[in-house]
């Protein structure tokens, strides 16, 4: 409401301004599932170049939850081009991501590379995210002992970092582990606020059937 009244102004607005309360709408839109009502209002904030990677970021959240996944990574490829080198790791991270959920491993792998390459304090759970994808691309990853025990000592092992312990604990047999860390992520995932909850629907879904094939029986 607020955001709507402040864009309503009569009086100039700086871009800044602009740009922020545009932003603001687009969590409030998103958040209520108006997906493409978000998109469009991602897509006006962009023409006023400011953080324009993450306006382009906010753009790809608004289209995969629309179930447009190319149109997603494009909005993220834009994205790293426009963002501060102190941005890049997360920007190649997201993409990994969002490649990963859609089953593109070979493709994830690549993107998580540069995640790991550019990252400096959470680089360990970019590490386990990239052994991940590699284990699910069918390749050879003989250090998971190692990877798994660096994420598990980082404080990104909390929030994401669980989705990515539970699987990979998964990958590496060991039951119990996997079980702990997934439904910790799905019991967290299903507390959060309405647009996290969304942009976190796919690792959700995954972290479930990965817990019901830990649970044949329920």
């Amino acid at each position: 409401m607020w955001a709507s009244r402040g864009l309503a102004s009569k009086h100039p607005l700086h871009r800044t301004t602009q740009a922020m309360l545009l932003r603001q709408l687009y969590l409030a839109r998103y958040a209520q599932g108006q997906f493409a009502e978000a998109h469009r209002l991602a897509l006006q904030a962009s023409e006023l170049h400011v953080l324009s990677d993450v306006i382009q970021q906010d753009a790809a959240r608004a289209k995969h939850a629309l179930g447009d996944v190319d149109a997603a990574i494009g909005h993220l490829r834009l994205a790293l081009r426009q963002a501060p080198a102190s941005r890049k790791a997360f920007h190649w991270w997201t993409l990994g991501s969002l490649l990963f959920v859609s089953a593109r491993y070979d493709d994830a792998a690549s993107a998580l590379t540069r995640a790991a390459r550019w990252g400096t304090r959470d680089k360990p759970l970019y590490r386990a995210h990239l052994a991940l994808a590699k284990c699910r691309a069918g390749k050879d990853v003989t250090n998971l002992s190692s990877v798994i025990a660096q994420l598990e000592a980082c404080p990104c092992a909390r929030g994401y970092g669980r989705f990515v312990l539970g699987q990979l604990a998964h990958q590496h047999g060991r039951r119990h582990d996997a079980r702990k860390y997934l439904q910790m992520f799905v019991e967290r995932t299903r507390r959060a606020r309405g647009a996290q909850r969304i942009a976190l629907a796919a690792e959700l879904r995954i972290a479930r059937a990965t817990l019901d094939a830990l649970n044949p029986t329920g």
